[in-house]
């Protein structure tokens, strides 16, 4: 594990609050959507193409919402998708749709994503004030604290931080 990862992963320990399973104690629907909208116009300009938005604000789910970018908009012609988590700004990036590929390294090697297109969505993100995790760390083994509430062998932290509850 990197320093990075690392690091990430202190985050995600810090975000986990098992009273708070679906939202953290303080969130804000107004200002999450906000951003998530400026998410959304920021990559319809970055790939000058309409980007559809998927499950915003989902009841019973640790995920606020997806934007995916269109595969005649990116260079592979893969379509690229950013979950967004109801948690400290959090956002997974994946191509085609998250799972598909073993993370966006995978979906290089294999070119289904290139590298100016990912270059672009995280730029996006970090500017926009979130945290990018790989889905790669997300698809670890979960060891925190809260009582996920579904019936996995062995859940992740993308069970805890983009899952249905």
């Amino acid at each position: 594990m990197t320093e990075s990862e690392a690091d990430l992963l202190v985050l995600l320990r810090e975000l986990d609050d098992p009273e708070w399973l679906e939202w953290p104690q303080h969130y804000d629907r107004g200002e999450t959507a906000v951003l998530f909208g400026g998410l959304v116009a920021r990559l319809e300009g970055d790939f000058a193409a309409h980007c559809t938005v998927v499950e915003q604000d989902t009841q019973d789910s640790s995920e606020y919402g997806r934007v995916v970018v269109p595969g005649d908009a990116t260079i592979c012609g893969t379509r690229i998708v950013v979950c967004v988590s109801k948690f400290g700004s959090l956002a997974l990036v994946c191509a085609d749709n998250p799972g598909a590929f073993l993370g966006t390294d995978d979906a290089q090697a294999e070119g289904e994503l290139g590298d100016t297109d990912l270059a672009k969505v995280n730029r996006a993100l970090v500017e926009l004030g979130y945290v990018v995790i790989a889905e790669e760390l997300l698809e670890s083994d979960y060891d925190g604290p809260s009582q996920l509430p579904w019936h996995v062998q062995r859940p992740s932290w993308s069970d805890r931080f983009f899952g249905i509850f």
